[in-house]
């Protein structure tokens, strides 16, 4: 397999004019290899990547400090992508940064998914790219941009629980090994992968949270049932998420980043409740210590346990209120509760 095309020896004009012949930022879709361009003061290389993932330009307009690895910036045809390096977040702004200090781009990316990078280690969002790189060769539908934030969120959330020792069920996990072959398959992939990367083994389960990330990544995405399925989970979405301002005296930002988390473990209970289904693990310890330490998170979590209950006939078990309690912790961390 080629594995990329070396152009040795020429000046950095040439280079330039290289880049002007291609345009202001040149597209390549081709799966299995990248470019490489060289001359005598540094390499840059461009990895394969499908549509969002395979954009390059000379330099780009620095406009935003995310955090000290990741940058908001605007390349020259005035276009918007995330910029991601070791210090790019330092020096003053405005300025141009260029293509030799950057290790990935990310063009399209959805403004909810810009305050992701300002808590996701640098490491990991290079990890989660470089498995979007391989997601994008093994699948046959066109991810959105957003697929390598999604999964450097999800790796790095898997990661923190089981440093703490927090083991949940993954819902649906039949279900999506049978519905859903390649993404499990990748997702028993990116195990091993994330083993071998940062010296940490997570439980078989968390394949199915990676398969599932990459089906609701869909660029054409249909993730939720059309009809009154849809319009049955906007308003559970809706009646938990003012369950939790009114119990906390918030105003949750429904386009933030926790919040689209929040809202997709939200769709999967709401499957549940319609198919009166229960998720039931030996989780019952770490959920009682998580009720202690969290004891206003969970006080509200109860409340929304209670209104299921009265409005869709639902008990939810001590596992969905263990998940229930770690992502309305996460969108109060953010809101400085």
């Amino acid at each position: 397999m080629v594995r990329g095309v070396t152009f040795q020896g020429i000046t950095e004009m040439t280079r330039d004019l290289l880049f002007y012949a291609l345009g202001s930022f040149f597209y390549i879709r081709i799966r299995d290899f990248g470019i490489r361009i060289l001359n005598q003061e540094n390499s840059l290389y461009f990895p394969a990547r499908e549509k969002f993932c395979c954009q390059g330009v000379m330099k780009v307009q620095v406009v935003r400090k995310i955090n000290n690895n990741a940058v908001l910036c605007t390349d020259k045809s005035g276009r918007e992508l995330i910029a991601i390096g070791k210090g790019l977040g330092f020096g003053a702004l405005p300025r141009e940064i260029g293509l030799d200090e950057i290790e990935r781009t990310f063009y399209d990316v959805d403004s909810a998914y810009h305050k992701a990078a300002e808590d996701l280690p640098l490491e990991v969002i290079n990890f989660a790219a470089r498995l979007t790189d391989i997601a994008c060769n093994e699948l046959d539908y066109e991810l959105n941009p957003n697929v390598a934030f999604l999964l450097a969120d999800h790796i790095s959330f898997a990661i923190q629980r089981v440093r703490r020792g927090i083991h949940v069920r993954m819902p649906l996990a039949y279900d999506v090994q049978q519905m859903y072959p390649v993404e499990y398959k990748f997702g028993l992939y990116a195990l091993k992968r994330i083993r071998k990367e940062f010296k940490i083994g997570l439980p078989k389960e968390e394949a199915v949270g990676i398969a599932l990330n990459l089906v609701n990544a869909r660029a054409a995405g249909d993730k939720m049932p059309k009809g009154d399925g849809k319009e049955g989970y906007a308003e559970m979405l809706e009646d938990i998420t003012e369950i939790v301002e009114e119990y906390f005296h918030i105003i949750v930002e429904r386009d933030s980043f926790n919040y689209s988390r929040y809202a997709t473990h939200l769709q999967y209970l709401f499957q549940r409740v319609c198919q009166h289904k229960e998720i039931n693990s030996d989780n019952l310890k770490l959920y009682e210590s998580l009720k202690e330490e969290f004891a206003d998170v969970a006080a509200c979590v109860e409340k929304i346990a209670e209104h299921i209950r009265g409005k869709w006939g639902c008990q939810l078990s001590e596992e969905e209120r263990l998940y229930l309690i770690l992502h309305i912790n996460r969108i109060c961390m953010k809101e400085g509760l």
